[in-house]
């Protein structure tokens, strides 16, 4: 059962990489066993981070960092984090596409309005 989750984990990975290329470095080098020691700490310390975004310097965004990186050591916490992950870039498509969507209409109908004024002038 581990075994699913963890290969969905590691394609995680593999999409923050694929999207993101300057990371690569950084990333492949906490996914290697050797940098547990630096793994470990550093998803606490993110975690904590992320629960504490409402200071300035901090983010939310460093919540779901530190939980990724602490799921590569922590098996019970792949399942969940992982579904999180995936849903979390399912719903960010869906609204990003329906604001595409939305941008675009209004684009369409602000031209049309435009079009209608250039056409029919009024005295």
């Amino acid at each position: 059962m581990s075994n699913k989750y963890e290969r969905r984990l590691q394609r995680q990975f593999d999409s923050m990489v694929r999207r993101w290329p300057a990371t690569g470095r950084v990333i492949g080098f906490l996914r290697r066993p050797v940098a547990r020691l630096v793994r470990i700490p550093l998803g606490i310390v993110l975690v904590l981070g992320g629960i504490l975004s409402f200071l300035p310097v901090l983010g939310v965004w460093m919540l779901p960092l530190g939980l990724l990186l602490l799921a590569i050591d922590l098996p019970f916490l792949q399942p969940p984090v992982t579904w999180s992950i995936v849903r979390g870039r399912r719903r960010w498509q869906n609204w990003s596409r329906t604001r595409r969507a939305r941008r675009l209409a209004e684009a369409a109908a602000r031209e049309a309005r435009a079009d209608a004024t250039k056409a029919d002038p009024r005295p």
